[in-house]
């Protein structure tokens, strides 16, 4: 493969280390922009990864379907980097990124005119998700996404270098293009075994969870706030930073002082995420999204406009991609948490709600994980949605051949939700949350031996 393709694909295919692949912090770039779009989120993603941008280059006018740019302006990049001084703006600048999601066209194209690495959206996504990939099951995920998009790229690569030349040119016929296709493609169908396999222990996983606790899971737009959510929840320590995907596995913990509900916080959300990216982390947002409740959780520190667009996204690719095509039997399952309100006004936070009214949350919680806000209201939502109303019961002791008043507090410990329980002589008062029909039931079995206050 010539030495531009390797630059292009640096990182990808095979054909560098896995080290080399992760280590960005530190590398500047030229940002290749069109009809001066709004950039600070791919900004964000590229200062997540300590990628620092020296420079904005646009161009107004429609996409160039080859060069993304015009090919004049891209010549005049090539020249301006090809004569820069050790004191030039652009001195060490090794990388292109694109603020689009750039066709395999595209990316060839400008990766021959100025003789760079170059990065679209996708690739910066998929670049980020490599650097926090930690356990196997995310690693295997990143790579499949990974190798999945390097395959297009490839095959771009192939199809112009064999254009006009004649069958069997360069002895076998295959060039080096052509030899690297073939070693992805290979990997994937490994890699795609490996995941069956991975997928189907953590399926089993959830099985038996299910079989003992309820789930909780988290989800939202990404930097949405379901790392710190969850922490305070159940007290379990995970990694909490104000990056874009600081989260890319799920993490399974227990809600604080009740074994019964597990929480689930997972990768976040984010426009434009290509459908292949999206398919290999299926299995990771299964953790999340096989639940018996969803928090679906929205920055209200953010402008209205943000908010909207983020929550749109999160609702698309969970009723499009994820659950199924039923809108109205995603939103059963939602309770919309509007986080960080420390971050803003109570005026913003108005807005916000009568915002979110308008996509059918008319009872969104408002919290802040940092000062506990709202932290009690959404404990009790939860509670009540998994397990029904809040109530008091007295339990009273059986006769001789009856079970022994603690085989009955040990029912309502495996039946419903039991916030505390107090001994009064004879009897033991429960507080208990549960639903009409899990009540009936119980009483039907054991009679007046349960007494509701």
């Amino acid at each position: 493969m010539a030495d531009s393709k390797a630059d292009l694909l640096a990182g990808a295919g095979g054909l560098i280390t896995e080290e080399s692949q992760t280590r960005h912090d530190g590398r500047k770039a030229l940002l290749l922009v069109r009809n001066n779009e709004d950039c600070t989120e791919f900004i964000a993603l590229a200062e997540t990864m300590g990628i620092s941008i020296v420079e904005r280059v646009e161009q107004r006018g429609r996409d160039d379907p080859k060069w993304f740019m015009g090919q004049g302006k891209l010549q005049d990049i090539a020249e301006e980097l090809a004569s820069r001084s050790a004191k030039h703006p652009w001195e060490n600048v090794d990388l292109l990124l694109l603020h689009t999601n750039a066709t395999p066209r595209q990316l060839v194209g400008v990766n021959d005119a100025v003789g760079l690495e170059v990065w679209d959206r996708v690739r910066l996504l998929l670049s980020l998700f490599t650097v926090h990939a930690s356990s196997v099951e995310a690693r295997t995920q990143v790579r499949i996404a990974r190798l999945q998009s390097d395959r297009t790229v490839l095959r771009e690569v192939v199809k112009q270098q064999t254009t006009g030349e004649r069958a069997g040119f360069g002895g076998a016929g295959q060039t080096a293009a052509g030899s690297v296709l073939t070693n992805v493609n290979a990997e994937l169908a490994a890699l795609r075994k490996k995941q069956r396999r991975q997928n189907k222990s953590a399926s089993e996983r959830r099985r038996q969870r299910k079989k003992q606790a309820v789930t909780v899971g988290l989800a939202g737009y990404t930097n949405a706030g379901k790392s710190s959510l969850f922490r305070n929840l159940s007290g379990k320590e995970v990694l909490v930073e104000n990056r874009l995907f600081s989260t890319l596995e799920s993490t399974i913990g227990r809600l604080e002082a009740s074994p019964r509900v597990l929480l689930a916080d997972t990768i976040g959300f984010i426009d434009g995420l290509p459908n292949a990216a999206l398919d290999a982390f299926r299995a990771t947002l299964a953790e999340a999204i096989e639940c018996d409740l969803l928090l679906l959780l929205v920055d209200v520190g953010d402008p209205i406009k943000e908010i909207d667009r983020k929550l749109q996204t999160s609702l698309r690719e969970l009723s499009e991609r994820v659950l199924d095509s039923n809108h109205s039997s995603v939103m059963e399952r939602i309770q919309l948490v509007l986080t960080k309100a420390d971050s803003t006004s109570q005026a913003s936070i108005d807005s916000a709600i009568e915002m979110v009214a308008t996509h059918g949350f008319i009872n969104p919680i408002v919290i802040s994980s940092h000062t506990g806000i709202g932290i009690e209201e959404l404990r009790a939502t939860m509670l009540h949605a998994l397990f029904g109303p809040q109530r008091t019961v007295m339990l009273h002791p059986g006769g001789q051949d009856e079970p022994a008043i603690e085989s009955l507090l040990s029912r309502f410990f495996d039946s419903v939700y039991v916030h505390d329980h107090r001994r009064e002589g004879d009897f033991i008062e429960v507080r208990i949350s549960a639903s009409d029909e899990t009540l009936a039931i119980l009483q039907s079995t054991y009679g007046e031996r349960i007494e509701l206050k």
